[in-house]
């Protein structure tokens, strides 16, 4: 099984009051990031992992000028055995990157981008305090294209207090316009110790309501089902089809290297916060890039925690894992990783939520069905 490699780039021009991804404003600390970097990727033992998929996030990696970017691709293929058909992805804001960035970025071998548009609405992105403007949008996906890039990806997100069946619609309707191969919707999330949620507490933001939210991710659904795209996992949608309209690998377009976290798929993370699992251990980062710097200044792995999971913590994690994609738990798989009978141990369990039309299950996978898609961890604490 090939592992992903995941960089975290931990600088933004601003930090959207939503997000709870670690990330700084501080530019000055470009260089002497790249530097540690660097030096954590000579650190890490691979322990004879071979990698398929290379993952740079954050943050916004385009922040880096492109020469810090070619360095961080460059060191990474020199430190690690990385396949010749890696899947090699970037995400870039709007109003972060230029045509002749992206050029770069598709010369020195990345080859898929995600663009984090969140929304085609002015007002939406004002509200989400995002930097860059509709026009941005527009010209970083031009861009794109022209630079060479055939994976594209954007990233939209729903539940925006005001936002309404239309607008969501709407959204939807000028991203599969642009003709990307990827689509991810992502609910917003008021995550405690956010300046968004501090003004929920507040009554300053009123959240939609859980029908208006369900509405929305419904619209989502069906609109993107009837464009061709097929939803793979809860929040993302891969186009199927290829040149004249001729239906792809199902797979084809989907982000190979998100699929290795649903699947315990071993991988790496390297930079501040960036969490690992090699089974049964997963470990992560500081995240704080004072003591980060400070350890790879002192040639020592910057890890604040390491956790080894127990069986019934990586069965539990399967579920979860299983029931986010839409192909559902394999059931084989399930019985040979733990040496259990899946159907048997959760006879009951199961038969409570096909009866409420939360799950289907079959001999060979058990799922959630669109409804229950919308409750998974109200499902998933019925298997605890």
């Amino acid at each position: 099984m090939f592992a992903g490699l995941y960089i975290h780039i931990p600088f933004c021009l601003n930090k959207c009051p939503y997000c709870d991804f670690y990330s700084i404003t501080d530019t000055s600390l470009h260089a002497v990031f790249l530097d540690a970097l660097i030096t954590e990727m000579q650190l890490i033992d691979h322990e004879g992992l071979h990698f398929d998929t290379l993952y740079v996030g954050g943050g916004t990696p385009s922040v880096l000028d492109v020469t810090s970017m070619e360095r961080i691709i460059e060191f990474a293929h020199q430190s690690y055995p990385i396949d010749i058909a890696s899947e090699i992805t970037v995400e870039v804001n709007p109003g972060t990157v230029t045509l002749e960035q992206l050029k770069v970025y598709r010369r020195i071998g990345i080859n898929r981008i995600n663009i984090g548009i969140q929304s085609f609405h002015s007002n939406n992105l004002r509200f989400l305090q995002r930097s860059h403007s509709v026009s941005d949008i527009n010209q970083t996906i031009t861009w794109a294209v022209k630079a060479g890039f055939e994976k594209l990806g954007l990233d939209l997100i729903y539940g925006i207090p005001g936002q309404t069946t239309t607008s969501w619609l709407s959204d939807l309707q000028q991203a599969v316009a642009s003709e990307p191969q990827h689509i991810s919707c992502y609910s917003l999330i008021f995550e405690p110790g956010t300046p968004l949620d501090d003004g929920r507490l507040k009554g300053y933001v009123v959240p939609l309501s859980d029908e208006n939210i369900c509405n929305l991710y419904e619209t989502a659904r069906t609109f993107l089902t009837d464009k061709g795209y097929v939803q793979y996992e809860i929040s993302n949608f891969a186009y199927t089809y290829g040149i004249e309209s001729q239906p792809l690998n199902p797979e084809h377009n989907q982000s190979r290297h998100n699929l290795k976290y649903w699947s315990f798929a071993p991988y790496i993370g390297l930079g501040p916060s960036a969490n690992s699992f090699i089974e049964p251990k997963r470990f992560w980062n500081h995240s704080s890039i004072e003591k980060y710097l400070a350890d790879l200044a002192d040639k020592r792995r910057p890890i604040e925690g390491i956790e080894t999971l127990s069986q019934e913590q990586m069965m539990i994690e399967a579920i979860y894992l299983g029931l986010r994609q839409t192909k559902g738990i394999s059931i084989d798989v399930f019985n040979s990783m733990f040496g259990q009978n899946f159907h048997a141990r959760f006879k009951d369990t199961i038969e409570d939520l096909a009866e409420k039309g939360l799950v289907k299950c079959s001999q060979s996978h058990c799922a959630l069905t669109p409804k229950g898609m919308l409750l998974l961890d109200s499902v998933v604490a019925v298997f605890t």
